[in-house]
């Protein structure tokens, strides 16, 4: 069963960068977005209500949440869907993403004031040599791509950076129940994504069924898939068994994208890969910053699962 469940949370979570490349194929990335998390903020802020998840929460609780959220969410996957977009493959992305544990425990030091060993910091070199080895092989079977836009998943990982260390830095705050922060991500994002839309003339969606596919697609499997599933392994199996799974998106994902979408998966790109997951077992701590904030997807609810202290268990 725990193999099951393992193999079902990763493949759920991946399938937020593969949505977003199908998403990429009928519309703008904040029309897809927009239309993502609109009705989703909706089902979400009534199952919050029924289920009483604000009791006892205060106004600071959800803005600190809206805020995490912004960062977390709302940064992270307008970049990934531009990326996307512009042409990056899935695989790539994901990639791009798979190194922030590896910042957050650099940084972990200067920023948390926290020892940071040396083979952390060999670990974040050896990551980011596996991100280069794959970027420019990306980059080299796909010419017609800006130079630019291999650049513009960088910005979505420092936003998850970002949302880490706001989460540490309000770590001895009372802790939001999941269903709660996750309705003021949805709702975050659904405000930002209709916004940005509504001023770039993008809010109203296509027609084509292929665009509600990529939506249903985004909200089934990303986000109730793959955040269901989080929570159920993180309750049964513990933070670290959800650590090790996370490691697996990127090459999951560059897979999936190269047999769906034919996506450039090279000799170098696996070497890329090989070297990326070597650094996390080099470089990534056992119990550091960058273990699990609340949050659905790389691709899902909420992209930026790694902050320190680990969730507690809920009872």
């Amino acid at each position: 069963m725990n193999v099951l469940l393992s193999v079902a949370f990763v493949l759920c979570w991946s399938s937020g960068f593969i949505g977003a490349r199908l998403g990429a194929g009928t519309a703008a990335a904040l029309t897809t977005l927009t239309w993502r998390f609109v009705p989703l903020a909706v089902v979400l802020l009534a199952a919050a209500t029924v289920r009483s998840a604000w009791r006892g929460l205060t106004p600071r609780d959800v803005a600190r949440q809206a805020a995490i959220g912004l960062l977390s969410q709302s940064g992270y996957l307008l970049t990934v869907y531009s990326a996307i977009g512009l042409g990056v493959s899935s695989g790539t992305t994901a990639l791009i993403d798979g190194v922030q544990p590896l910042v957050v425990g650099a940084l972990a030091g200067p920023l948390l004031r926290q020892r940071v060993p040396l083979r952390q910091w060999a670990g974040l070199g050896l990551g980011l040599a596996g991100v280069a080895v794959v970027v420019t092989a990306d980059a080299g079977a796909s010419p017609a791509v800006a130079w630019w836009a291999f650049a513009v998943p960088f910005g979505g990982m420092l936003s998850l950076v970002a949302a880490t260390f706001l989460t540490a830095r309000t770590a001895g705050a009372a802790p939001v129940p999941p269903l709660a922060s996750m309705a003021v991500h949805a709702t975050t994002s659904a405000v930002v994504f209709a916004a940005l839309a509504a001023a770039a003339g993008t809010a109203r969606p296509p027609a084509s069924d292929s665009f509600w596919t990529a939506v249903a697609w985004l909200i089934a499997l990303s986000t109730f898939g793959g955040y269901g599933l989080y929570w159920h392994i993180l309750k049964r199996s513990g933070v670290t068994r959800v650590n090790a799974l996370m490691f697996l998106m990127a090459p999951v994902t560059a897979i999936w994208g190269a047999l769906m979408f034919g996506e450039p998966f090279s000799v170098r790109t696996a070497a890329g890969l090989a070297l990326s997951l070597a650094a996390v077992r080099l470089g990534g701590p056992a119990r550091a910053p960058g273990a699990a904030l609340a949050g659905a997807d790389r691709g899902g609810l909420s992209p930026a699962k790694r902050a320190w202290p680990p969730p507690r268990r809920r009872r």
